[in-house]
C-alpha cells in the first residue's frame, strides 16, 4: 500500500512527495505549519494506542453502548489531531453533529502530527474513562512516553514541543463537546405494566439500564435515517401465533445446542469489533491515513448504531425470551446461555452494532475480506476465520439467538439496521474533500 505522508502546510493545496520522505519547506516562503524532512511513514500512533484502549476496556469494562461512545470520541481526537498532516483529507469537524470550531496549527510553527496524536490519543483516554485507576493511568503514562522517546530521535524539541501542546488542544476540545451528548441522563427506567413488556431478568432481576441512551447526541446528525425496522412480531400466547412460533423456535434450539452453536453463543464480547480492526491493520500494515480513518469511522459507526438502538428498545419495551418461556411455556428452570443484558428484547444490540461495524470496514478493506479473528478477551478459545465483515455480522447476530437472548427475527432485521446505520455514516462523513 502506497505511504502517506503525515504532516503538511494546512493552506498547501498540493504537496509532492517522494516515495518514503517528507519536503522540507521554509517557514520564511510559505505561511502554514511546516514539514519536517525525510521521515518514514508509520501508522504505529494508531495501532499501538488502539491496542492501549482495548486492554483499558478490558480492566474497565461497560455496556457496548458505552464503550462505544469511547471509542468515537477517542477517533475524532486522533483524526482532528493528526488530520493537518494528512495531504488529500480534510478535517472532519465540520460535519459533526454539534462540534464547535476546533483549534488549528500555527502557521509559523513546525509540527509533526504523530505527536500531535500521541499527546491527544493519551489526553482523551486519561479522561474518557470515568474512575480511571492509577495504574492504567500509569499505562497510558508509559505509552506516551515510549512514542514520544523515538519521535525525539529525529525531532526537534520545539517541533515536538509545538506538536504536544496542539494535540492536548485538540483533545480538551473534543472532551468538552463530549460533555455536553447527554450521556450523564440517569433517569430511572419504569418498567410497563402488562405482559408483553420487559421485565428484570434472572440471574441478577437488575433495573434496566440505557433507558437514556437513545437520546444521546449522536456524532453524525440523522445517521439512523431510514434504518428503523418498525415495530417487532405482535406479542401473542396463542400457540398458533408467529410470536409464540419465534419463542418456541428459540426453545427448541436451546435444547439441541451443537457444540459450534454454543461457541458462537459465547464468542462474540464487548469490543470485538476493535480487536478486528487491531488484527486487521497488523495484517495489512496500511498506511497512517488509511489506519487512523478506520480507527475513527468504525467508533462513530458503532456509537451511532448504538444510540439508535437504544431508542427502540423504549419504544417498543419488549419482553425477554427467558420471561416468556418461563412464564408462559411453563418452563421455570429453562435459562440462556449467557446472562441477558438487563434492557428490552427488540432490536438487538449486538446484529445493529456488528452490522454497522461490518459496512465501514468492508468500505475501508473491501467486500469479500478474509481473516482469521484472534478472540479479544476469551481465553481458551480457538481463532475463528470468516470471508467478509459481513458474514463476520451475521455470526455475531446469530450468536444472540443460540444464547437464548434475541429472538431470530430480531437479530435479522436489525442487522439491516445496523447495516444502514453503517452507510448513512460514509454517506455523510466525508474524509476527503
Amino acid at each position: 500500500m502506497k505511504n502517506l505522508t503525515f504532516l503538511k502546510r494546512v493552506r498547501q493545496s498540493a504537496i509532492g512527495l517522494a516515495a518514503c520522505t517528507m519536503l522540507t519547506i521554509s517557514c520564511t516562503d510559505h505561511d502554514g505549519p511546516q514539514i519536517p524532512a525525510e521521515q518514514p511513514v508509520s501508522s504505529e500512533v494508531v495501532t499501538s494506542w488502539l491496542t492501549m484502549q482495548l486492554k483499558i476496556a478490558q480492566v474497565m469494562p461497560a455496556s457496548p453502548p458505552v464503550t462505544a461512545r469511547r471509542w468515537a470520541y477517542s477517533g475524532v481526537t486522533l483524526w482532528e489531531s493528526l488530520q493537518p498532516g494528512l495531504p488529500g483529507y480534510q478535517s472532519i469537524a465540520p460535519q459533526l453533529n454539534g462540534l464547535p470550531a476546533l483549534p488549528q496549527p500555527s502557521g509559523s510553527l513546525h509540527y509533526y502530527f504523530p505527536a500531535s496524536a500521541n499527546a491527544a490519543l493519551a489526553a482523551i483516554n486519561r479522561v474518557i474513562h470515568p474512575g480511571i485507576s492509577a495504574a492504567t493511568l500509569a499505562r497510558i503514562d508509559s505509552l506516551e512516553a515510549a512514542n514520544l522517546a523515538k519521535y525525539q530521535a529525529h525531532q526537534q524539541p520545539e517541533v515536538l514541543a509545538n506538536s504536544i501542546d496542539f494535540g492536548k488542544k485538540i483533545a480538551a476540545a473534543v472532551f468538552e463537546w463530549s460533555k455536553t451528548d447527554g450521556y450523564d441522563n440517569v433517569t430511572p427506567y419504569t418498567p410497563l405494566s402488562g405482559p408483553s413488556y420487559w421485565k428484570p431478568t434472572p440471574p441478577a432481576f437488575a433495573p434496566a439500564i440505557l433507558f437514556n441512551w437513545g437520546k444521546v447526541r449522536t456524532m453524525v446528525a440523522n445517521s439512523d435515517a431510514g434504518a428503523e425496522q418498525g415495530a417487532p412480531t405482535p406479542y401473542s400466547e396463542d400457540p398458533a401465533s408467529a410470536y409464540y412460533k419465534q419463542v418456541e423456535e428459540l426453545y427448541n434450539i436451546s435444547q439441541s445446542l451443537t457444540q459450534e452453536q454454543r461457541t458462537i453463543a459465547t464468542y462474540w464480547p464487548d469490543n470485538s469489533w476493535h480487536n478486528i480492526l487491531s488484527q486487521v491493520l497488523a495484517a495489512e500494515k496500511p498506511g497512517l491515513a488509511v489506519a487512523a480513518k478506520a480507527f475513527t469511522q468504525l467508533g462513530i459507526a458503532m456509537s451511532d448504531g448504538a444510540i439508535s438502538l437504544c431508542k427502540g428498545k423504549y419504544v417498543y419495551h419488549g419482553v425477554r425470551p427467558v420471561t416468556y418461556i418461563r412464564t408462559v411455556m411453563n418452563h421455570p428452570d429453562w435459562n440462556t446461555v449467557i446472562a441477558t443484558p438487563p434492557h428490552p428484547e427488540y432490536p438487538s444490540g449486538h446484529s445493529v452494532m456488528s452490522a454497522a461495524a461490518a459496512e465501514v470496514l468492508t468500505q475501508t478493506f473491501g467486500q469479500n475480506y478474509h481473516y482469521t479473528d484472534k478472540p479479544y478477551n476469551l481465553p481458551g478459545f480457538a481463532p475463528r476465520t470468516y470471508d467478509s465483515f459481513e458474514k463476520a455480522a451475521a455470526e455475531a447476530a446469530v450468536s444472540r439467538v443460540y444464547a437464548g437472548i434475541h429472538f431470530r427475527k430480531t437479530c435479522e432485521v436489525s442487522l439491516l439496521h445496523g447495516k444502514i446505520v453503517g452507510q448513512n455514516v460514509i454517506g455523510k462523513l466525508k474524509f476527503k474533500p
